[in-house]
This record gives C-alpha cells, sequence and structure tokens, in this order.
C-alpha cells in the first residue's frame, strides 16, 4: 500500500488515532474535567456509603445508603457554611477594606529599625501595591464583558448540581462499569493486566482523594487552633486560605504560606513566630502526615511534582494543577504494570524453552 509494507501501516494507523483522541479529548475538555471531578467526589464519598451500606438492613442495591450519606454530606455542607463560611466571608470584607490602610501604616519607616529593614519593607509594600492595582485594573477592564460573562457563570454553577450526580451514578454502578471495561477485552493476559491496572487505579483514587481532603482539613484545623491562640488577626480567613490551597501540591501551601506571612506583618502580628509554626507544621506534614496518609500509591519525586504543576498549569490552569499529581501516578502505574508484564512473558516457561 503506497510503498509501505503492512508494519509501517498499522503504525502511522496507530499514531492518526491516538492524535485523533487527543483531538476528542481536547475538544471536551470542560466536560471530560467535570466527568473526573464527580468521580473523586464518588471516591470521597465512597467510605461512608460502604459503612452505611453495611450498618443498613440488606438490600439488593446500595440506593438507601447512597441516599442516606447524601443527606448527611448535604447537612454537614451547609453545617460548615453556617459556622464557618459566613465567618470567612466577614474576615475577607474587612482585610479587603482594611488592607491599603495597613499597608500605608506598615510602610512607615520605624525607628527601631536599621535603614535596610525600612528600605525593604517600602520595596515589599510597593510591590503589592503594585500587584494590586494590576489585579484592579483587569477586574475594571473586565467588568465591560460582565453581560456576556453571566451566562458563564450561571452555566458554571449547574456543575455544582451535576457533579453530585453524576457521583451518585459512578457509586451506584461502579461494578458495572468496571465489567463493561473489562468486556472490551478479549479473556487472556490483555484482560488481566487490565485488571490489574484498574484495581490498582481504584487504591491509587482512593487514597488520593481521602488523602488530599485530610490533609486539608487537618491544615484548616492546625492552623486555626494556632491562630486562634497567638492572637493572629482573620484568624478563620487565613486558616481556610491555607485549608483550600492544600489541594495544589506544593505550590499552593507555599503560596498561602507567604500570604499569612503578608498579612501578620502588615495586621501587627508575630511574624517571627508564625514563620517558625509554618516551617514545623510543614515539616510534620510533608515527613509525618502526608506519607502516612498517601500510603504507596503517590510516590513521585518532588522534581516531577513540580514539573507537573507547572505543566498542568500551562495546559489547564488550576485544573490541570489540581489533576496534575493523580495523573502523573496514573502514568507510573500504566508504566510500572506494562514492564513488569512485560518482564514475567519473558520469565514465562514458554519463553525460557524458545531460548
Amino acid at each position: 500500500m503506497l510503498g509501505m509494507d503492512r508494519h509501517a501501516a498499522r503504525c502511522v494507523w496507530t499514531a492518526a488515532v491516538v492524535v485523533l483522541l487527543l483531538a476528542l479529548v481536547y475538544v471536551v475538555r470542560v466536560t471530560l474535567f467535570v466527568f473526573v471531578l464527580a468521580l473523586l467526589f464518588a471516591y470521597l464519598l465512597s467510605p461512608l456509603v460502604n459503612l452505611l451500606d453495611r450498618l443498613l438492613p440488606s438490600s439488593r442495591t446500595r440506593t438507601p445508603a447512597l441516599a442516606l450519606a447524601y443527606v448527611i454530606f448535604v447537612g454537614l455542607v451547609i453545617f460548615a457554611g453556617a459556622q464557618i463560611g459566613t465567618r470567612v466571608v466577614e474576615q475577607g470584607n474587612s482585610l479587603a477594606k482594611k488592607f491599603p490602610e495597613m499597608l500605608e501604616t506598615w510602610q512607615q519607616p520605624s525607628p527601631t529599625a536599621s535603614a535596610g529593614v525600612n528600605s525593604l519593607k517600602e520595596q515589599v509594600v510597593g510591590k503589592i501595591r503594585e500587584e494590586i492595582a494590576q489585579r484592579s485594573g483587569d477586574i475594571v477592564s473586565a467588568l465591560t464583558k460582565a453581560g456576556l460573562k453571566a451566562l458563564t457563570v450561571a452555566g458554571d454553577l449547574i456543575y455544582l448540581v451535576i457533579i453530585p450526580i453524576l457521583g451518585f451514578f459512578f457509586l451506584k454502578d461502579a461494578g458495572l462499569i468496571r465489567r463493561h471495561i473489562l468486556e472490551i477485552v478479549e479473556v487472556g493476559p490483555h484482560r488481566a493486566l487490565l485488571d490489574e491496572v484498574l484495581a490498582d487505579i481504584n487504591v491509587l483514587l482512593a487514597h488520593y482523594m481521602r488523602a488530599v481532603v485530610l490533609l486539608s482539613l487537618a491544615s484548616f484545623t492546625a492552623y486555626s487552633i494556632f491562630f486562634a491562640i497567638s492572637g493572629m488577626p482573620y484568624a478563620l480567613l487565613l486558616a481556610a486560605l491555607g485549608g483550600l490551597l492544600e489541594f495544589i501540591p506544593m505550590i499552593g501551601p507555599l503560596t498561602a504560606g507567604v500570604t499569612i506571612l503578608i498579612v501578620a506583618a502588615v495586621a501587627g502580628g508575630h511574624v517571627v513566630t508564625v514563620l517558625i509554626f509554618l516551617l514545623a507544621y510543614r515539616l510534620f506534614q510533608d515527613y509525618v502526615l502526608s506519607p502516612h496518609l498517601m500510603g504507596q500509591g503517590v510516590e513521585l519525586h518532588p522534581l516531577l511534582i513540580l514539573f507537573g504543576v507547572f505543566a498542568g498549569a500551562e495546559l489547564a490552569g488550576i485544573a490541570g494543577t489540581f489533576l496534575s499529581v493523580p495523573v502523573l501516578a496514573l502514568a507510573r502505574i500504566l508504566y510500572l504494570r506494562i514492564r513488569r508484564a512485560r518482564l514475567s512473558a519473558q520469565l514465562s516457561p514458554t519463553s525460557t524453552a524458545r531460548l
């Protein structure tokens, strides 16, 4: 065929199919991201659903356990929003109003500080004001498009309803979806390999999602307790910021730490004490808590994680940074499973007999 042998034609066809699939993924990237979030949401609720399924009277389906789990989850969200969310919003509004005045006060030269320290303070405040002015300009320029953005915002709000619904179906029909995926491949070593890969992916996503949520809650709790004891201004707001940014690997905690230190300095907090606490807690979380929660499912070098975070940000913004670590871990699982299968095939009795 056009001077190509069968092997070359097969390679070209495979490459064309891969390119088409990547193009399709790019076209439907928003919908795909919504389904990924729904899948992760399902993994988050899975332990509660399994527990309720064991406690409730025996039933042919998991629907009663699923319904009760959703009721509990919605109740917790409403309770957290009423008890924490309103206070966080109040502190955020207060900080936004007082921040320029606090910056001006903090910029004033201190008679007890050296000339170098006062100069550094002036440079830091100038940089902060420059960033604020730039962001404010972006916001003002974007106001002209507010009418068109309204429909987009309304569409995004729909996802808050769609994601739990999709998660419900993922939880309800997980076994059926797995069987359909396995039936795509004929019975044999390839199906066995696919079964092992699916099992590894299931363990990985379960460990990763639960670990990230627990790390976020742990950070929020530790920050809240320490800030309350030390009298840190805007304690709940900064604790919530630190907890939310735990979902972005490495870059998120660093951003939260810098923001907390800036607010502590400008608002009159104990900067050195806060810095010592942040360093101590980061060491505890990175070397004790995080390895224990993550387990052996996510074993990635920090350089690879940084590459994934920056590459994900360039490709898909915040969504890319959030999904960078699980995507890299999935790629690692596929590589290790395929490599192990090839080694097993080479060491099989048939291969040994041929040698």
